[in-house]
């Protein structure tokens, strides 16, 4: 039997989304208009709206809607905001926040998710995203600061170097802490050398690599 794709994506907004206090209209349009089944690979199309994180490679996960609809909730984003995605991954946040703001840039360290996000990101008709292949935790160095920087894999200590990206007043969001009980924090820079820490709710992901807890030595 056929799936019915844009009932499912209305069922995910309205039974998923909307019921864990996503409320801000325009997350929610942006869920309900970009097609997430052409953001997963084919094996996982029939998933695409489960309550679940798919695998799609390297160890890394397609959020759950859920979260995907919290974050961007908490991200705040506005029609002039220019944001740094960190971890590309399927590329179908990077869709919904372009959807949101005047221009995404998202990095990824893995080639192959950098290229079917490309991909899937044209087939949407989506031009105000720019991808680059490398890697943000060591090494890469942006051009100019940003309003709003997404992290989509876990850190156990948000780096120093990405703070340094924000502009004034800017914010940062990130899973941060020990698996599995990792908590989603907004970081707002306040200047000065200070930020808000503003914490929103409790999830496990994998870690971006590069950042993942010093390893601990048993004797």
């Amino acid at each position: 039997m056929a799936m019915n794709f844009e009932q499912a994506r209305q069922n995910m907004v309205e039974n998923q989304v909307r019921p864990w206090d996503v409320l801000d209209a325009r997350v929610l349009d942006a869920l309900a208009q970009v097609r997430r089944e052409d953001f997963v690979a084919p094996e996982h199309r029939r998933l695409a709206f489960a309550d679940a994180c798919l695998p799609i490679g390297h160890g890394q996960v397609m959020m759950k809607p859920v979260i995907e609809g919290r974050v961007l909730q908490a991200l705040n984003l506005q029609p002039a905001d220019r944001v740094l995605e960190i971890g590309t991954g399927s590329g179908f946040l990077t869709a919904c926040m372009a959807s949101l703001c005047a221009h995404v840039t998202s990095v990824d360290m893995h080639a192959e998710f950098t290229a079917a996000a490309q991909s899937r990101l044209a087939a949407a008709g989506i031009t105000n995203a720019s991808l680059l292949t490398a890697d943000a935790v060591h090494g890469w160095q942006p051009q100019e600061p940003f309003d709003a920087i997404v992290v989509t894999g876990a850190v156990w200590q948000v780096p120093q170097r990405f703070l340094g990206w924000l502009k004034p007043g800017g914010r940062l969001l990130a899973v941060r802490g020990q698996s599995p009980a990792q908590q989603a924090v907004l970081l707002t820079q306040l200047g000065a050398g200070g930020y808000r820490e503003d914490y929103l709710f409790e999830t496990d992901l994998p870690y971006l690599a590069g950042a993942e807890p010093p390893r601990r030595f048993v004797f």
